[in-house]
């Protein structure tokens, strides 16, 4: 059974709606809006238990939480030869490897 305190919850300001909206990234196309920014967290946190036990009772799959995935730290980008010789070229003039240089980048 997943936890649904698990997942990856946060509340941001709508200004087409004039209210907070909480938002859960394990469910992309759910979303929860009060006035107050703690009731847009619990509300959005009881949506995704409701929508939980819903998918349960229907033998539907349920998303595994992201702080829950393992992380091998690796990942491919496909990018344009250019991009690559241009990344390789501002690396080797930082003296660092193109993955230190682009981990960098990424990060700041």
């Amino acid at each position: 059974m997943v936890n649904y305190n698990h997942y990856s919850y946060r509340v941001t300001w709508s200004v087409e709606d004039e209210e907070f909206v909480g938002l859960c990234a394990e469910y992309p196309s759910l979303s929860y809006l009060d006035e107050d920014r703690h009731a847009a967290l619990e509300g959005i946190t009881n949506l995704v238990k409701d929508v939980i036990a819903d998918m349960e009772a229907n033998g539907e799959t349920i998303p595994e939480p992201i702080a829950e995935k393992s992380y091998s730290g690796k990942f491919q980008v496909r990018i344009t030869p250019s991009l690559h010789r241009k990344l390789a070229i501002e690396a080797a003039e930082e003296k660092v490897s193109l993955n230190r240089y682009v981990t960098h980048k990424l990060v700041c």
